[in-house]
């Protein structure tokens, strides 16, 4: 069972690095869409995912369009302030894609109103814009993995 992460033109090493030790902790698959807001040889990405790097399943693309075309079956959620249902009322399932925009603009929103059924958010108060990409994510993967009894965790 895996889940899989995606950031769409992710701009700050250290939430990617973040990210990408979170997906090598639960066996999530993580999927960069280009373009990248940094060097995959930054020093920040890399000090943020330490020595996991190697436990990591990740791939890049060049567009989202070409991540879908190669992921025809499967089923996304898109994370967004502007969504109408929680990321907690969703009941996630093996396979299933959730995708999160770059840190300062989020996700396009063409992508997000042409798929507004699918869009989960994060309740927070109105004193911020947004919470953090890499805690985020940390948070709705593991509310998928709960919902699935944390499948192949200690």
């Amino acid at each position: 069972m895996a889940f899989h992460i995606v950031l769409v033109e992710p701009e700050i090493p250290a939430n990617t690095g973040n990210i990408a030790r979170t997906c090598a902790a639960t066996g999530a698959h993580l999927h960069l869409v280009r373009p990248l807001g940094f060097s995959t040889d930054d020093k920040q990405l890399k000090r943020a995912g330490l020595d996991y790097w190697h436990a990591v399943n990740i791939q890049y693309y060049d567009s989202f369009a070409e991540l879908q075309e190669k992921n025809t079956t499967a089923n996304f959620y898109y994370a967004s302030t502007k969504a109408k249902k929680m990321y907690s009322d969703v009941s996630y399932q093996d396979g299933d894609f959730i995708v999160f925009g770059k840190e300062t603009k989020g996700l396009p929103e063409e992508l997000i109103y042409s798929n507004i059924d699918n869009c989960i958010k994060m309740p927070m108060t109105d004193a911020v814009r947004s919470l953090n990409l890499s805690n985020s994510a940390a948070c709705i993967l593991y509310e998928a993995l709960r919902q699935n009894d944390f499948p192949n965790l200690l």
